[in-house]
């Protein structure tokens, strides 16, 4: 679970409530018609903007932004070594069962591509072809959902155009004016509300996860190609350490 996003979430609704409540009532900020038109509004123009397989595809890439698990680039750094220093002594028919016992399914495929005697040229093709294949799943998520906080605020602005021409019209029955005052300017405030605290932001969450999780896949590559190449597990450990910042570079030699 990603507390920051989740936190970060209900903070952002609870000041705008605490806001509300304290200047009236929280009622007065719920209006059926205008929910209705920024929400369905901005749905179905999302929709009409992207076929609807990849509208669902988003379901399962949005998840990345509240319940994620990636591992640490340290984490990863010591966990080839190790498995270099099982290379260089066994041979590297060793890590075969290393390699069926690994939880990440990239990192699976790279040491049983090894494993396999694959040339560390064609294990590299093939693990950044799978690597691509990911940042087109994560650009397409981060996309949808800055199409959604794009249309959301549009969206409120169409309700409260809509609101006015229905106060306009009816100038002479001043009991309407209210009503149509309140879709005017809730829309515009749901369209705000639903660009800025939910969309937009989740698309800068899964753009930063996306990154952190390439750089991951690519020290996994340099790994894989490092040990199909039979290079000492301190050579090894000193190239994956140049992905990282000098002050998170950890060693296993001391």
């Amino acid at each position: 679970m990603d507390i920051a996003t989740l936190v970060g979430i209900i903070t952002a609704f609870a000041l705008v409530v605490s806001a509300i409540l304290m200047g009236g009532s929280l009622g007065l900020f719920f209006n059926i018609p205008s929910v209705l038109i920024v929400i369905g509004g901005s749905l179905g123009a999302t929709m009409i903007n992207y076929p609807l397989p990849d509208m669902l595809k988003v379901i399962k890439v949005v998840k990345n932004a509240f319940l994620h698990k990636q591992v640490t680039a340290n984490e990863v750094i010591a966990n080839f070594v190790r498995l270099a220093g099982i290379a260089r002594r066994e041979g590297i028919l060793a890590l075969e069962s290393s390699a069926n016992e690994a939880s990440d399914e990239f990192m699976k495929k790279g040491l049983q591509l090894a494993v396999d005697g694959l040339e560390p040229g064609s294990i590299r093709d093939i693990l950044e072809t799978e690597v691509v294949a990911i940042q087109d799943r994560h650009k397409l998520g981060a996309e949808i959902f800055t199409t959604l906080g794009t249309f959301a605020p549009a969206m409120g602005m169409i309700g409260t155009l809509i609101g006015l021409v229905q106060m306009l019209q009816t100038m002479d029955d001043p009991s309407t004016i209210g009503p149509s005052m309140a879709v005017a300017l809730l829309t515009t405030f749901y369209g705000a509300l639903m660009a800025n605290i939910i969309c937009l932001p989740i698309a800068g969450k899964l753009k930063n996860r996306s990154s952190a999780e390439v750089m991951v896949k690519d020290l996994m590559t340099e790994g894989v190609i490092s040990i199909a190449k039979g290079e000492n597990p301190r050579v090894i450990e000193q190239k994956l350490n140049a992905y990282l910042p000098p002050q998170m570079r950890e060693s296993s030699f001391k």
